[in-house]
């Protein structure tokens, strides 16, 4: 038997001649996430738009590291070619904060310059911000000589006199891991409780050989731009040239909550469920990069940002089809 094939065409969004306010895809933040999703996205020949407010996390980083073929890379430079890489695919950039989304046939993204934009499909790539602890000398020193990641900056910092102030009872699981970068190792307790550390916690840090200073931490101590000490605030002084401390991670999942994504309570704080892709359980919408969890190293992030990229895409194209074939079947 002879079988007909019906011939139809798929209408899509080209690269020009649309609404400059009209795209496939907004992807929020301009970050290795967003930045790696966007690339993908324009390499497959969709018509997207980043929103960057230029607030990337490891901005305090002189360095970023453990990145294959990008080991030792400033933050900005990366980013910056990264941008450079997205443009060349047609993909636009907006300097531009997002502080509104809504749902309707498509989302309408408000922006803080006073522009609104409509995508089919949204990339939330918002990151996080980290809350320091109140000690003086802490956030100024942060991403030098007060660092939060041992992966990130341990190898330089390797065999130098270290100092952990706690913020948590978890910042024990941290003194016991940077004690692999250095055998030199103190553990500040500052306001966790003694009995909030348990028998386990004593024994692990005992045999890594890991000191423990109890007291309340008053500031650091910094003598011709360089960290030298931790001083406590019965006034004793502990020499200490690196301060690791593990900051309040504050995920930006306001955008997500407006569109009534669900959100998971995690011993770092609350954030979006996700499928394996980073799509969120509000159709449409994916989060990628620290968006969507708390130890998303940037490699991690732009990992995230392209797989979700290349399962919107693929979304995208069958509904496409999908509607085309029902058209063609009337």
């Amino acid at each position: 038997m002879r079988q007909e094939w019906t011939t139809f065409t798929v209408e899509v969004v080209t690269m020009t001649g649309k609404n400059t306010d009209t795209y496939e895809v907004v992807v929020i933040g301009g970050g290795a996430a967003g930045l790696s999703a966007a690339l993908v996205l324009g390499r497959a020949r969709r018509r997207t738009l980043v929103v960057d407010a230029g607030e990337p996390r490891n901005a305090p980083a002189a360095h970023l590291q453990g990145y294959l073929t990008r080991d030792g890379m400033p933050p900005a430079e990366f980013l910056a070619e990264g941008r450079r890489e997205i443009e060349g695919y047609g993909v636009e950039l907006v300097r531009d904060r997002a502080v509104d989304v809504a749902k309707a046939e498509d989302f309408a993204v408000a922006l803080a310059s006073g522009r609104t934009v409509r995508a089919r499909r949204l990339v939330v790539a918002t990151g996080l911000r980290d809350e320091l602890p109140p000690v003086p000398g802490v956030a100024e020193r942060f991403g030098r000589d007060v660092l939060h990641c041992p992966y990130c900056h341990g190898w330089e910092v390797r065999d130098r006199a270290f100092g952990v102030l706690a913020t948590t009872p978890m910042s024990v699981h941290q003194a016991l891991i940077v004690s692999q970068w250095s055998k030199d190792v103190t553990y500040f307790p500052h306001t966790v409780a003694e009995d909030e550390l348990s028998d386990d916690d004593r024994r692990r840090l005992a045999a890594a050989g890991v000191a423990v200073v109890p007291g309340e931490v008053a500031e650091l101590v910094i003598d011709d731009d360089r960290l030298t000490g931790l001083r406590l605030a019965d006034g004793t002084t502990h020499d200490r040239s690196v301060v690791f401390v593990a900051p309040r991670a504050v995920p930006r999942t306001e955008l997500l909550q407006r569109l009534g994504a669900e959100l998971r309570e995690t011993p770092f704080s609350a954030y979006p469920v996700v499928d394996e892709t980073g799509l969120t359980t509000v159709p449409g919408v994916w989060a990628a990069g620290n968006a969507m969890g708390f130890a998303e190293q940037v490699v991690n992030a732009a990992a995230g940002g392209y797989r979700a990229a290349a399962t919107l895409n693929g979304e995208l194209l069958f509904t496409d089809l999908d509607a085309a074939v029902a058209r063609a079947r009337t």
